[in-house]
């Protein structure tokens, strides 16, 4: 394969919002909904104002250049406006997980060494719970949005609106942004430890915005709707960066619903939507909605989407895919393929040799045949192309850059056409409704039950795409416990998306001869007649 050369200039968010305010500081920017009529709409020029007070403020409270900023918030403006102001001082915004709370949460602002912390008033009692003196001993300041009065005891706790009105508007002059600068952590799930700090430059989040614009081939009349969150990266590089550097606009959405898809569709006059997989099979399989007649959406991006799937969104509605393409947070995207360009079925597209150079390697990292299975590696084309290591993980990024190779985890393998297709996952974590999880954090929380003597929390198979959560559990000597007694046991303590679907108890679990317990069988035995089914219980939970 012949790798294309790529002249882009280096450069950073900070510098595409300047961009931004120099061509069209007044057109609408971004448009935040809560799937009613509270929606707030701001343009370049607001963003940027609002930032920059945020920014002053945050000088004011000892934020220099490399500190981190960690945020707990929806996808709301405060989010965005948190995010530029940290960048505008060489700092770096923390994203955190609105599931998390208890350790989850705890780990990311301890494990960050975040100095202010901003999150919405309603999560403010998590906050209480983990925050303190030794608990958090790196945050100095809370600053809370929306009810402003929320406090945690525990630090200073400073009102949004107090923030903003304290700053000034003037734009940070003295201090260089650099395209190598850290601009934002985002934490992945852990299999051999708890989740890891994937540190991002200011010029890959601009390169992967400038690579989906390429491959959907979006231009300044689009409008990009999106209901994934703004603690992943996705919807940072699409909506927030991305539409700096095409123009327009784009509407991100509070939350994914079936229901309301439509509307905002035609609320927003969307042209393209950004989503995963799963929400894509609900809205194909649904009903149809009268808002979904003379709709201008002309871009599904969706992965991974089933081939069924991908022709119904181009039959029923019309509506070219963009389902090819292959990526992780510590590098994308490593394939793809341009909107609309036949993709085989199963595959992720073909290698991306514009920014990357890709092969399929075996255990001993030397490249596979065409056909064979190996994993997938890749390394960058240019500087500051993909993550910059794993915050504070030296042992961790030299093993995932072994031999000056990133190591995915994942096995996959190309076909003689080119086109590369996924097998499977060498690593432990599992992959639910979009979001990571750590097996690793799961079973910590899972020991803490007194009945629980043994436990592996593995994937199985889910009918929507990706995974389910199974636990398979061995219980102490006399315990007595119900699946579903443990069932909601583990929910008051992890996030919404990561409590079990799959339960089962058993007196031991398979293990290789040093004792490791064997995943991959527990995997593939799935659903046993043994397991107990949350959904076929008819047990459910409330999203809080």
């Amino acid at each position: 394969m012949t790798r294309p050369s790529t002249t882009r200039l280096q450069t950073t968010v900070v510098a595409a919002l300047s961009d931004r305010l120099s061509s069209d500081p007044d057109g609408p920017y971004l448009d935040f909904s809560n799937g009613g009529t509270d929606t707030v709409q701001l343009t370049a020029r607001e963003m940027d104002r609002e930032s920059n007070r945020l920014a002053n403020t945050l000088r004011e409270l000892g934020v220099v250049h490399g500190d981190r900023v960690a945020t707990l918030l929806e996808n709301r403006a405060e989010q965005v406006v948190s995010f530029f102001a940290a960048l505008k001082l060489g700092a770096v915004q923390v994203p955190i997980n609105t599931a998390y709370k208890g350790e989850f949460l705890r780990h990311q602002l301890v494990d960050s060494g975040a100095k202010v912390f901003i999150l919405q008033g309603d999560f403010a009692s998590r906050a209480v719970e983990v925050v303190g003196d030794d608990a958090t001993p790196d945050l100095t300041y809370c600053i809370t949005v929306d009810p402003p009065d929320a406090v945690i005891d525990a630090r200073p706790t400073i009102p949004w609106q107090d923030a903003l009105a304290a700053g000034s508007d003037e734009p940070i002059t003295d201090l260089e942004v650099r395209p190598g600068d850290l601009a934002c952590f985002i934490y992945t799930a852990g299999t051999t430890g708890p989740s890891k700090g994937c540190m991002l430059s200011h010029n890959y989040i601009v390169s992967l915005a400038d690579q989906i614009r390429r491959a959907w081939q979006r231009g300044p009349d689009d409008v990009v709707l999106t209901p994934l969150p703004l603690f992943h990266f996705n919807a940072i590089s699409v909506c927030v960066v991305g539409t700096l550097l095409v123009g327009g606009h784009a509407a991100i959405e509070r939350r994914f619903s079936v229901s309301n898809f439509w509307p905002e569709v035609k609320r927003t006059g969307a042209t393209m939507v950004s989503m995963l997989g799963s929400p894509a099979i609900l809205i194909a399989n649904a009903e149809d909605h009268p808002d979904q007649q003379g709709h201008k959406l002309r871009l599904c991006a969706a992965a991974p989407m089933p081939p069924d799937t991908d022709r119904l969104w181009q039959q029923r509605f019309g509506c070219k895919t963009f389902s090819a393409g292959y990526g992780l947070t510590e590098a994308s995207l490593i394939s793809m393929l341009d909107a609309g360009e036949p993709n085989r079925p199963g595959a992720a597209g073909k290698p991306n040799l514009v920014e990357f150079d890709v092969r399929l390697v075996d255990d001993d990292d030397v490249e596979v045949a065409a056909g064979e299975v190996g994993e997938i590696v890749c390394r960058p084309n240019g500087p500051n192309l993909m993550f910059a290591g794993y915050w504070n993980r030296p042992d961790a990024t030299v093993e995932a850059t072994r031999n000056l190779w990133f190591h995915t985890g994942d096995l996959g393998r190309i076909d003689e056409e080119g086109f590369i297709y996924f097998v499977d996952r060498k690593k432990d974590a599992l992959r639910r409704r979009g979001e990571n999880i750590s097996s690793f954090e799961m079973e910590k929380v899972l020991y803490g039950h007194a009945v629980i003597q043994d436990v592996a929390v593995h994937a199985v198979p889910s009918p929507l795409g990706e995974d389910d959560v199974k636990v398979t559990a061995v219980l102490q000597p006399d315990a007595r416990v119900t699946e579903e007694e443990l069932c909601r046991w583990v929910a008051d303590r992890v996030p919404f998306f990561a409590i079990p679907r799959y339960i089962e108890f058993r007196a031991d679990l398979p293990r290789n001869p040093v004792g490791r317990v064997l995943k991959y069988q527990l995997r593939d035995e799935g659903v046993t007649e043994h397991t107990w089914d949350r959904e076929e219980a008819g047990v459910t939970f409330e999203r809080r």
